[in-house]
């Protein structure tokens, strides 16, 4: 799946043909049973270990401004989003949408069945690797049609486990053949008031050394849950 970024000002292509999503990657154990926990209190199962590397489909990443999801029960949170192709390594910004209902019964079904959102922006990653833990992590949320914006999550990527060690965990930068990309999003934060849905969301990347900004929004579009 061919996807256009832009890196500098400069439109680049990556033929995408590796998916992975890095879930439970907090850093702290305190902040991953905070995320764990306030997972549990909607119903979905503790994990088997952590970090878990879970395969999505390419064709599930979307620059799109709107996605369209099945019933209310989903909601997105913002990660880091790393791009490997042809040894080179880029960052940029995602959302792992996830549907939380289906969440409860399988996670690995739940990191399938919702697009993944991701900004049009990236920066090569050797250029922020020397302070890459300091770069800041913010989301909003609309839980409502006309609502203002709320923030919804806020850290730094020292927040998760070192960006490497998921590199190195997941193959990411043997996992496509030459040509190809890989991508990857790396872990979230916990929400302010809990985990739940809305029908927009916000999410900024911003590095306070370089002084710039990745920026993307959607909105969630809920098809009806025919039964």
């Amino acid at each position: 799946m061919q996807m256009k970024f832009s890196l500098s000002g400069k439109e680049i292509t990556f033929d995408i043909s590796h998916c992975t999503v890095a879930g439970w990657t907090g850093r702290d154990a305190k902040a991953i049973q905070h995320h764990i926990d306030e997972l549990a209190a909607i119903g979905v199962k503790p994990p088997s270990s952590v970090p878990l590397y879970y395969r999505t489909a390419s064709g599930m990443v979307t620059q799109q401004d709107v996605i369209e999801v099945v019933g209310k029960g989903t909601s997105g949170e913002i990660e880091p989003f790393l791009i490997a192709s042809d040894g080179v390594l880029y960052l940029g910004l995602a959302s792992d949408h996830t549907d939380r209902e289906l969440e409860a019964h399988s996670v690995a079904l739940s990191k399938q069945i919702c697009e993944k959102p991701v900004a049009r922006d990236i920066w090569r990653f050797d250029e922020v690797a020397d302070h890459i833990e300091q770069i800041e992590m913010r989301s909003w949320i609309a839980e409502k049609d006309g609502d203002d914006w709320v923030l919804y999550q806020e850290g730094t990527i020292a927040s998760i486990r070192p960006l490497t060690d998921l590199i190195d965990g997941s193959g990411l930068m043997s996992s496509a053949p030459a040509g190809k990309a890989s991508v990857m999003l790396c872990g979230t934060l916990g929400a302010k008031g809990g985990v739940r849905p809305a029908k927009r969301f916000k999410m900024a990347l911003h590095d306070p050394v370089l002084g710039r900004t990745i920026e993307h929004s959607y909105a969630i579009n809920e098809l009806p849950e025919i039964a």
